[in-house]
């Protein structure tokens, strides 16, 4: 949780006139005073903004490039413009940086008065108080930061637009946005509660349909697999159903890549479940990286021999003619060894029991 804000004043984004660089920095010095961070370097680095960009605001036309390569002397100063609303930087920068010193510099400003506000009705509905400040720092301050808003101003199309910019980073850099993702939602949940946002958030994780989750398999495979899928949804769990579509997937675009135009019914044992079979040793988790794990290959098998005994249950013309896996191709599980007991713990136990014999 923040500390109590100072007695300074606070500056706003909103001023009568430009302040001058002196202006800007003298208060810096003061913010500096009553951080108890200053040093000569910052203020070095700082005097050396000023003489490149007089107008603060200036420096967020700059290239990415440009504003990431500050120095480690010189973001202190920019964090100082961030949280006392002299600069209001771009999203493509909000995504890209880091602030590890923010609960220091935030006491004091109007904008660590509204993360306060954010991080109490988060705690109001029941977030704990590191999630709370995490939400306020990943996702919060950031919204603030751009828009120069008010808390009570904030609306969805602000975070519709960090969200754009977190993505577009993935895309760039490869590094995910999944968790500030969920914060995201998160944020608005709180933000809903507290009256700001007029409506809860959509989930951050919307599922595919089948449609395209199925999108790599070819016609008829592929409506066939689609219908097995919707019939399964009846049936079992969303989360069950979500699984077996991405083993399903795997399997429908690898046999017919050896075969567009099959169905269940042609599938054909030596042509085609053999292969699939092998090439499972060899496919890649998606997820974590390298190959399928023996249980997860197990899986697979078992998915597609469910989907065969289903669809031969319910008489569906697509079914296969005859019997296509058996139980000799699930792979056989790692089993460890049993472990055997320390001498120590050995003789304690033998003990035990002759102080505690079994009675007949």
């Amino acid at each position: 949780m923040l500390p109590a804000p100072g007695n300074a004043t606070a500056p706003s984004d909103q001023h009568d006139r430009a302040e001058t660089p002196r202006e800007v920095l003298i208060a810096y010095r003061a913010h500096q005073g009553r951080t108890g961070r200053g040093n000569s370097a910052f203020t070095s680095a700082a005097k050396a903004f000023l003489r490149r960009w007089p107008h603060v605001q200036d420096w967020a036309a700059e290239p990415l490039a440009v504003q990431l390569s500050a120095s480690t002397a010189t973001r202190p100063f920019l964090t100082f413009l961030l949280v006392t609303g002299r600069l209001r930087p771009s999203w493509e920068y909000l995504v890209h940086r880091k602030f590890s010193s923010l609960w220091r510099d935030l006491p004091g400003t109007v904008i660590g008065e509204d993360v306060q506000e954010f991080i109490t009705a988060a705690r109001a509905v029941g977030y704990s108080e590191r999630v709370a400040s995490a939400m306020a720092s990943q996702v919060m301050a950031r919204v603030l930061f751009a828009t120069g808003k008010r808390l009570s101003q904030v609306t969805h199309g602000d975070f519709d637009a960090l969200a754009a910019a977190g993505q577009a980073r993935q895309e760039a850099t490869g590094r995910t946005w999944k968790h500030y993702r969920a914060c995201a939602t998160a944020t608005r949940t709180v933000l809903f509660h507290h009256g700001v946002l007029p409506a809860p958030p959509e989930p951050w994780e919307q599922r595919w349909p089948f449609a395209r989750r199925l999108g790599g398999v070819p016609e008829p495979m592929h409506s066939i697999l689609v219908r097995y899928l919707d019939r399964k949804s009846v049936t079992c769990k969303t989360a069950t159903v979500s699984s077996l579509a991405t083993r399903l997937a795997h399997f429908g675009t690898f046999v017919t890549t050896l075969d567009p135009d099959l169905t269940p019914a042609g599938l054909d044992r030596v042509r085609h479940i053999e292969p699939w079979l092998v090439a499972l040793t060899r496919t890649e988790n998606t997820r974590s990286g390298g190959l399928l794990s023996v249980p997860e290959q197990a899986r697979r098998i078992l998915a597609v021999a469910n989907f065969f005994t289903d669809i031969t249950e319910w008489d569906w013309p697509e079914a296969p003619a005859r019997k296509l896996l058996y139980a000799s191709d699930n792979p056989r599980l790692p089993q460890p060894l049993p472990r055997f007991l320390p001498p120590a713990a050995d003789q304690a136990l033998g003990l035990l029991q002759r102080s505690c014999p079994v009675s007949g």
